[in-house]
């Protein structure tokens, strides 16, 4: 099978593009730059040169591909809502390219911001809806393609996809506690951050574009959720600076932006996921991977 992947030289979308080579499909990699062409090249894949706002490059993609896998996304925070309204297009410009043709899409998206109707989210539920709040629309733009019968999936990633070469969410808490000299969590810090090894996550994207077309929402969950005072003291210890709890107020003014990261509790359950799949993490937990991964060898915050 050949496999067009958006984002297939970030964190996850080079791990996603090893997997898929190693279990012999070809993969179409997106690469904006000479150095992400070279890198892809090395890896094995072919290369189309462009980005997520070029949507014939997109098109031009998805139509040579026998599959999509949509791992792409501008991670650029001081302008999140561009960014948003950028990976909704292009969801919407690859859906287009397959209309009719049955070709699985798989979208990534987050088990943070869901509407949980338990303690536990699981794929059933619904995520938000976009708002000014959080303007993110991968979901509702991959409802929209289903409804047009344009058989569309949901990969929901945790907020630590972890591994070697991370630049997401922990060394940015990293960053955090370097820059202001600790390493905090809010209040008693029991609030849950569900993880993943990343060649686990690139596992259940392969998985689940071999499962064929479908609508179906996976949670590519390792650990239910890890309490965030622990990833608070892993850090703290890393790094050897005191671990403080705060008051929310306190905490807003420590975090900034990424206070609403910082305070995410969402425990998540993936045991559809791994039934439907035959999908079974086996990669390091979190706070192993944050002591053993070389977290700590250089700021690495994107």
């Amino acid at each position: 099978m050949k496999v067009f992947v958006t984002g297939a030289t970030g964190f996850v979308g080079t791990a996603v593009v090893a997997e898929l080579l190693a279990h012999g499909h070809e993969v179409l990699g997106l690469a904006r730059s000479d150095g992400s062409a070279a890198t892809l090249a090395k890896a094995g894949a072919a290369v189309l040169r462009g980005d997520l706002e070029a949507p014939e490059t997109l098109r031009d993609g998805a139509e040579t591909s026998d599959a999509i896998i949509h791992a792409g996304f501008v991670h650029d925070f001081s302008r999140f809502p561009a960014a948003c309204a950028i990976d909704r297009a292009a969801i919407e410009t690859l859906g287009a390219a397959i209309e009719g043709t049955r070709k699985p899409l798989i979208v990534t998206a987050g088990v943070a911001f869901l509407d949980a109707q338990g303690t536990v989210a699981v794929e059933a539920d619904r995520g938000f809806p976009p708002s000014d709040a959080y303007p993110r629309a991968s979901e509702a733009a991959a409802e929209a393609l289903s409804g047009r019968g344009i058989p569309t999936s949901v990969m929901r990633l945790p907020p630590s996809v972890h591994g070697s070469g991370d630049h997401g969410f922990v060394p940015m808490l990293i960053d955090i506690a370097r820059r202001t000299g600790r390493s905090a969590y809010i209040g008693e810090g029991g609030n849950a951050w569900p993880a993943v090894a990343v060649r686990d996550a690139a596992r259940a994207f392969r998985l689940a574009i071999e499962r064929g077309p479908g609508s179906g929402t996976y949670h590519a969950v390792a650990e239910q959720g890890v309490p965030f005072r622990r990833i608070a003291e892993a850090i703290a210890g890393g790094i050897a600076v005191p671990c403080v709890s705060l008051s929310d107020e306190e905490a807003r003014d420590h975090f900034g932006w990424f206070h609403g990261f910082a305070s995410i509790d969402q425990p998540t359950s993936s045991d559809r996921t791994r039934s439907e799949l035959g999908w079974s993490p086996t990669g390091p937990d979190l706070l192993t991977d944050i002591r053993d991964a070389g977290y700590f060898s250089e700021p690495r915050a994107a």
